[in-house]
């Protein structure tokens, strides 16, 4: 089966064309005949974050030539696709419309089924090109810029929600403290590589903790920025102008800060292997590419004794091959998405309700 992807959830706009059911000794798998990406990063690094008006304008003028340079490089016409996934939601309203109703023109046009995915998943599913299938139950932590997740996976499409940020996601907290110190947007990349020439010993920041026991897996990140915001201000620190030329006193910071924050990722994700028993661990989204928290969670998966599946770079962060990945089921089963097919920002992935995330929980901090 060849599946046609079709990524716009927020600033990136991707297609890929996957064949799945490709025999192997071990089983069926996959091949990524392609994979394209364009993205907005220099668009929106003036405004430091993402404009989303100018995002959906962007993907409506490159929507049409990333589909095609997909199809070109998988070596494929249109009429061999067997079917389209394309993201549904979570994400910014205008950017998924335009991918959704690109989905939709195409699918009518070529008489083929669409269906629509979960970004979320999709993540989920950006271990499928590297690894082996996950065994059942699985942990996977999701963390990007407006994500952060614990997932407990007990089968395949079958997900419970045991962790969420109460606030910031991880991703957005390093783009806010990357702005801060004057290192600009995105944060994420920037803060890392300044983060391996600091000493992540030197200032010691609050970790905040849940103090609800049945929401003891949550996580917190607004204290966090609040914290270095005030050692900024005490200290009297200068932003840096260049991050090539940032002084050690901000690269200490960098490392201190990425160390609050893989260290508060790992503590949730270390409680819920404890609790949960998982045979393997998922580690996907776009901070997954962060240096310290893959190497925090290799070493916790190796003390655990169970596989750590991290994808590599370029499937952690958006991309169109896992949302064909995620819509591969739902394909082969038969399922096609109505014409009414909208986007959906706040769509849920999990099989259990929860209490609004704007909730009123007590927050404490410890160092």
């Amino acid at each position: 089966m060849l599946v046609l992807g079709i990524e716009s959830s927020c600033d990136e706009t991707a297609a890929a064309v996957i064949e799945f059911g490709i025999k192997h000794d071990d089983g069926d798998g996959c091949r990524v005949r392609s994979n394209i990406i364009a993205s907005q990063i220099e668009t929106h690094r003036k405004y430091g974050g993402v404009v989303p008006e100018l995002a959906s304008r962007e993907h409506l003028e490159k929507i049409g030539g990333v589909v095609q340079e997909a199809l070109r490089s998988a070596g494929v016409r249109v009429a061999q696709i067997d079917g389209i996934s394309v993201t549904q939601g979570p994400g910014l309203v205008g950017s998924l419309l335009v991918g959704i109703n690109y989905a939709k023109a195409m699918a009518f046009a070529a008489r083929k089924p669409f269906v629509g995915v979960n970004h979320i998943e999709g993540h989920v599913y950006s271990v499928t090109f590297e690894f082996p299938p996950p065994q059942y139950p699985a942990l996977a932590l999701i963390v990007s810029g407006g994500h952060t997740n614990l997932f407990l996976i007990t089968e395949p499409e079958k997900y419970k929600l045991v962790g969420r940020t109460r606030d910031d996601a991880a991703g957005e907290a390093f783009d806010k403290v990357s702005k801060l110190i004057g290192l600009g947007y995105p944060g994420g990349p920037v803060v890392d590589k300044l983060a391996q020439q600091g000493d992540k010993r030197a200032i010691i920041f609050p970790l905040a903790e849940i103090k609800d026991p049945d929401h003891r897996l949550d996580f917190s990140f607004s204290g966090l920025k609040t914290a270095v915001l005030r050692h900024v201000r005490d200290h009297n620190i200068t932003p840096a102008t260049d991050p090539d030329n940032a002084s050690q006193e901000i690269r200490d910071l960098c490392a201190s800060f990425q160390n609050a924050v893989v260290r508060a990722l790992v503590r949730s994700l270390r409680k819920a292997v404890e609790l949960h028993r998982p045979k393997t661990i998922i580690l996907a989204g776009g901070v997954a590419c962060n240096i310290e928290l893959r190497s925090s969670v290799r070493h916790l998966a190796e003390e655990a004794g169970i596989p750590a599946c991290i994808p590599s770079p370029i499937y952690t962060t958006d991309n169109a091959a896992m949302i064909a990945a995620a819509g591969y089921p739902k394909l082969l089963r038969g399922e096609c998405a109505p014409w009414d097919m909208s986007a959906d920002v706040s769509i849920r992935l999990q099989n259990v309700d929860l209490e609004p995330a704007n909730s009123k929980r007590k927050v404490r901090y410890r160092i």
